[in-house]
């Protein structure tokens, strides 16, 4: 494993980190983890040198600190440095901040967190940790101990991430970056300017949730004919990797293979290691995704579970799927998965959300939630469109 500096802080952290989001999951009841699968996938890479553990208050239905909590046991807390999430959806008065924290102190079976986070940080609810004091009860917090060191997470635009970074003295900040995303959100303008403060910046969805891993035939053939013998993964990670910004690369990995795929990236890895060439490649790659992907969903799930019962990340995933596949064939394959989602309330499995786009009933829960700011009923209303009722996708997207 290679290590590298965490900004300003006295730590070598792993060059990977170990996200807590996408945890092997239960056969029934999906939107839960597999306890036993997850505990021993995360003590693997633990072994494996990564030191870097982060979680969240709301992954999993809330058990993933849980979870974390049991996979640090009988020795492993001392091994890392453990990173979780205050929801600010959650926090309704300044006082809530203790009883979250204490919370998370317990779920977690730990007596302080090295790092704690603001949560998804927006233009609004940096507003609400001013108008709330929040800040300062992290600061309290840390002058008693229970948490070490400060930062947050973050979807906006880049001026708000600036002002946030120069309203205080951040230890860390957490953004969504990688080949696709270099111009949106944070951007690399802020994570240069994140840098230049000294604060340490760790990446998360460094496989814009997976698509980066699946890519279309066109990016593929790119990657082959490079003579690089890189797997999908490996180029995303490895564009990171190449950064001096970047202290640390989340990685929400779901099963073993995954753990020792990307520990092996990882220990290759280093600042300035591409070539001209394989940067050369990355650009390209950038042009053919950029034609391919109509909605910028993540899969993170943040807009789950939908009242309605409406799987909105898979629905998304198949009209994407659908889209940068050339060949009728696999068109066709592609179209028998939203199928295969229903389209009645009497069939809807409310523990594996199983709903099709026609279920959406535009109530609008799930537009605070997306970190992407993606309009989900007007994007699910394009998608039953195309794939229910057989409309061209230039239609909608022209």
């Amino acid at each position: 494993m290679q290590y590298r500096k965490m900004g300003s802080l006295d730590w070598e952290v792993s060059a990977l980190g170990f996200g807590c989001m996408r945890l092997p999951r239960r056969r029934i009841n999906r939107m839960r983890a597999d306890t036993k699968q997850s505990i021993r996938i995360i003590r693997r890479g633990i072994d494996l040198g990564i030191n870097y553990i982060d979680t969240a208050y709301v992954y999993h239905l809330g058990e993933g600190e849980k979870i974390v909590g049991q996979a640090l046991q009988d020795g492993y807390r001392e091994k890392v440095h453990l990173v979780t999430k205050l929801f600010l959806p959650l926090v309704r008065k300044t006082e809530h901040f203790d009883r979250y924290l204490d919370a998370q102190l317990e779920r977690l079976q730990t007596d302080y967190l090295d790092i704690y986070l603001f949560h998804a940080l927006t233009a609004g609810s940096f507003e609400k940790v001013k108008r709330l004091g929040l800040i300062e009860k992290m600061e309290e917090a840390r002058k008693q101990g229970r948490i070490r060191h400060i930062g947050f997470s973050f979807h906006d635009t880049f001026p708000v991430f600036k002002e946030i970074i120069d309203y205080f003295d951040w230890d860390m900040a957490q953004i969504q970056y990688n080949y696709m995303d270099i111009g949106i959100q944070a951007t690399t303008d802020g994570l240069v300017y994140a840098y230049n403060k000294g604060i340490a910046t760790v990446i998360m969805e460094p496989g814009k949730g997976g698509i980066l891993a699946n890519p279309p035939s066109e990016a593929l053939d790119i990657m082959k004919s490079s003579g690089n013998n890189r797997t999908p993964v490996d180029w995303a990670l490895q564009f990171l990797w190449n950064r001096p910004e970047i202290s640390l690369v989340l990685s929400g990995m779901s099963d073993m293979r995954q753990v020792e795929e990307n520990c092996v990236s990882a220990d290759r890895s280093g600042i300035g290691s591409l070539s001209a060439d394989e940067e050369e490649v990355i650009t390209k790659l950038v042009d053919v995704y950029r034609s391919k992907i109509l909605i910028q969903c993540t899969a993170c799930e943040y807009c789950m579970p939908c009242p309605t019962g409406v799987n909105i990340p898979r629905n998304f995933s198949i009209l994407n799927y659908f889209y940068a596949e050339p060949k009728w064939l696999a068109r066709w394959m592609v179209k028998r998965g939203y199928k295969r989602l229903v389209g009645s309330e009497e069939k809807i499995d409310k523990e594996n959300p199983n709903g099709n786009a026609s279920l959406c009933v535009n109530c609008g829960k799930c537009l605070e939630k997306c970190p992407q700011q993606i309009n989900i009923p007007e994007e699910l209303v394009k998608t039953h469109a195309i794939l229910g009722r057989g409309e061209r996708i230039s239609k909608h997207y022209p």
